[in-house]
């Protein structure tokens, strides 16, 4: 059920490409109502649209049918978000989001896999563990920008996905207490990713009791960046030296792929 709903979440944003005119720097959509195509519950529904509306980074909404799903269509601007998180020295990849229900349908993988936890790292805006949080998984957001977190802030008051401002290499894992955690690493391999990936891991492999814990990475297919020997969207080399296992691919819409044939990979993986 959850591979038919990415599925038809791709379909839906091909057929949105072809009919949008705006010219809004970011835009996206989400259903506006449980349908055969999209079997989400209307509550569930409900907080994404609230997430979307409350978000200061989209300036615009209204409603659209595409193909044949009733929509809401939000349009907005990252530039001085992404700007502000390129300033850190650690920084290892700037902010451009996924789509906010492509969020809720990773996580809903993540909770099909059985994991307890969802941490965001490189967290953005807090889409991902807000999502988390909507499918009574525990969440926990980590970005080292400060104008990001204080979004972020705004956005927990009604399910408080726990925004750290940090240093995701340098953050306290063992304070949190997980017992089965997936990790969601914010951006792609070529583009700082795996850098972020490598100091996270580190940190996750020295805690003796987290050795089965899941790894979601974003890849990419796009020619502009250089591909991976070992494939698997950039994460390939990645993933076998860090004695990784990648168990699942979804491709989910994303802010940087919207103009882009393919949509965003994103690479399940577990420590072996």
């Amino acid at each position: 059920m959850i591979e038919n709903l990415a599925k038809n979440l791709v379909e839906l944003k091909n057929e949105f490409v072809k009919s949008y005119e705006g010219k809004s720097q970011i835009q996206e959509v989400i259903p506006k109502s449980n349908s055969e195509l999209f079997q989400v519950t209307d509550a569930h529904l409900e907080l994404l649209h609230e997430f979307a509306t409350k978000n200061p980074i989209y300036y615009n909404f209204f409603e659209k049918k595409v193909g044949s799903i009733d929509c809401i269509v939000y349009e907005g601007d990252i530039n001085r978000f992404w700007l502000n998180s390129i300033q850190h020295v650690s920084s290892k990849a700037p902010f451009s989001p996924t789509w906010i229900m492509s969020g809720y349908i990773a996580t809903l993988f993540a909770k099909e896999l059985g994991y307890s936890e969802v941490i965001d790292i490189g967290s953005g805006d807090g889409r991902i563990a807000f999502c988390a949080k909507i499918l009574d998984m525990e969440s926990y957001s980590i970005e080292i920008d400060e104008m990001l977190v204080e979004l972020q802030k705004l956005l927990s008051n009604k399910l408080d996905f726990h925004p750290y401002c940090s240093d995701a290499v340098k953050f306290d894992y063992c304070s949190l207490n997980f017992k089965h955690p997936i990790f969601f690493i914010g951006g792609l391999a070529q583009m700082g990713g795996a850098d972020l990936a490598e100091g996270v891991l580190q940190k996750i492999n020295s805690i003796s009791h987290l050795n089965n814990s899941g790894w979601v990475f974003a890849g990419t297919y796009s020619q502009k960046y250089a591909p991976d020997p070992k494939n698997k969207a950039g994460w390939g080399t990645f993933i076998e030296k860090n004695n990784l296992k990648a168990i699942q691919t979804v491709s989910l819409p994303t802010v940087w792929t919207f103009h882009e044939p393919e949509s965003t990979p994103y690479i399940f993986s577990q420590s072996i």
